[in-house]
Parts: structure tokens; sequence; C-alpha cells
């Protein structure tokens, strides 16, 4: 979650990169709230709507199967990237088929000198995002979880909430999210959850900045999936979010291998974690604990392979590029 993309001279990276992962593991450990949309209330104040949902704060390790909206603040823990000055316009975005992956080409007029690598770093927002579904199939199945952790921090950083998709569950054995559990009055469906979606990830961009949101497999499972839902309550995704996919990059990271280590045969957000040590916190293949430990394997993998913002940028896709 943060990054050692800092350009300083080679003699003081590594120390530095240390420094920042000590404090990222102190970070960590106390960063136990989640920001949760799981139920709708009436609140009447002035101009704004009717329907609402309200903020709770929640401690540690709480948990709740129907729950209520939980806010949070946490820790800043934001990425440090070096690269060129985002300055925001319609970007011209060429999409170039690669073998693993599609790249985003920032136009000319935005490339400065990486003098200028910390106002970049404070213009671009990461976001980490998964999701929970009732199956494989993005045409057929529907999510039921979201989850999304902004990089930075602060108050409302995390956003997570239970979907009501309408239908039966069939594979609670894999995330243990019950049909019970999410065919519920209170439980919000998509149509109801889009907005707020856009709205929270609205709130998080940086004026005159970029958000990119990362997500494991996030090219054929997390960003299909959120097309086709938002497809179907007649929305179109942001076409300025920016998806990155942190498969490629993981494979990229286990084929040069880490310090001499011996690198794991499979990318699995498992594999990866054992591979790094990064102790799993909640309860397996819910979205948030997912989300947490993905944080941690993106600032990992990041590390090694000593990243350039612009690289990330180039490394992304839009929504728009899907087939």
């Amino acid at each position: 979650m943060c990054f050692s993309m800092f350009q300083i001279p080679q003699s003081r990276f590594y120390a530095f990169g240390s420094i920042l992962w000590e404090n990222f593991q102190r970070n960590s450990s106390i960063n136990g709230c989640a920001s949760r949309v799981l139920a709708s209330y009436v609140h009447k104040s002035g101009n704004i709507p009717e329907k609402r949902w309200i903020g709770r704060p929640r401690m540690p390790n709480s948990e709740g199967s129907h729950g209520s909206t939980v806010t949070s603040a946490t820790p800043s823990i934001a990425p440090r990237m070096s690269g060129e000055l985002v300055e925001r316009t319609n970007l011209n975005i060429a999409k170039v088929v690669g073998a693993e992956f599609q790249r985003v080409h920032l136009p000319n007029d935005l490339h400065v000198q990486s003098s200028e690598s910390k106002d970049l770093a404070s213009r671009v927002t990461y976001l980490v995002v998964d999701i929970e579904t009732t199956g494989l199939s993005r045409l057929k199945d529907r999510i039921i979880e979201i989850a999304i952790k902004d990089l930075q921090g602060g108050w409302n950083s995390t956003f997570q909430t239970l979907s009501n998709p309408d239908c039966h569950v069939p594979n609670s054995r894999v995330h243990h999210i019950t049909t019970c559990m999410v065919n519920r009055p209170e439980v919000p469906r998509m149509r109801d959850l889009i907005p707020k979606l856009i709205e929270y990830v609205n709130s998080r961009k940086k004026p005159g900045g970029l958000v990119v949101i990362i997500s494991h497999n996030g090219l054929v499972f997390d960003v299909p999936f959120l097309r086709n839902e938002f497809r179907r309550c007649s929305y179109e995704i942001p076409s300025d979010w920016l998806f990155l996919d942190t498969i490629p990059l993981c494979r990229e990271a286990m084929r040069i291998g880490n310090g001499g280590s011996k690198a794991p045969c499979k990318v699995s957000l498992r594999a990866l974690c054992e591979h790094y040590k990064i102790p799993q916190t909640g309860q397996a293949h819910r979205a948030m604990t997912d989300v947490n430990s993905l944080a941690h394997v993106f600032q990992r993998i990041t590390f090694d392979l000593k990243l350039r913002t612009s690289t990330i940028i180039e490394r992304c896709f839009k929504a728009s590029d899907l087939k």
C-alpha cells in the first residue's frame, strides 16, 4: 500500500524502502475499521434526499451479517511514486494490445521532469477493490458484496456493502454469504448502490488528478462484472476510471524473483500472501479481507519491480476497452 517510487540516490533507496515498509506494517496493525453500506434509512434534513446511508463508527474486528453503514478514519498510507505530473484534462488514451494487458499512454503535454514526482504522487488516487458474486458467469451471475479501500487512508477511506441480487446464492460455501443474508429488504440493490459507488470514487479523487482502481484478476473478473451490473441499471462506468489488474504484475515479480527467494508457482492472492508472509485478517473470501490482502501484495510487488507512476498508468485499462 506504500510504494518505493521516490527518485532518490541509489545508496538511500533500500534503506528508505525498509523504513517505509516498517511504517506500513505499523499502520496496518491499527487499520481495522471499514466503511460499509449495508442498509438504508430515512433521514430528512434540508435539501438532502430522503433516502440515504448513514455513517456509524465501528470497532475493529466487529462483524455483522446485515450490518449498517460504517465509516472510519485510517492512517495515511499513500502511494509514493515518481513519474509525470498529471493535469486534469480529457485524456487521449490510446489502447495498445500487449501480451498480458492493455496500455494507457498519457498525452505528451502531461509529461514533466521527474523533480515534480511529489506533485504526481499527490494527484493520483489508488483504490483497491474486490467483489463477491453468485458465480463465475459475468452475464448471468450477480454481485453480492463489494469493498473498496483508498490507499491514502483518512476518514471514509473504505467502502463495503452487501448487495441484494434478488436471486438464490448457490456458492455460499466459497464466501459464506448466504441467500438469507442478502435477500432482505434492508440490503440495498445495485440500482441503489451504483450512484453511491460513483459518489464515493469521485469523493476520493483529488483535484486535477487521476483515479486508479486496483483489483486482482480485474481484467477477466471484477471489471466485467461491474460493467454488466452498471448496464443492467442503465449506467456506464465513468470513462475517466482507470483499472489496473495485478495479475500481470505478480507474474512479472514472480519471474524475476524477490531477493533470491523461491517464487510460488501460482499467483493466487492466497499464494502471494504466503510468499510475502502477509497475515490474513478477517474471514477468507470476503471482499474487505481480500482488499486488505491485495493492498499489502500491491505494495510489495511495486517495491520489488521498482515501478514508476508512468509505468503503472501504462498498464491500466478502461472499462470501454473490454469486449
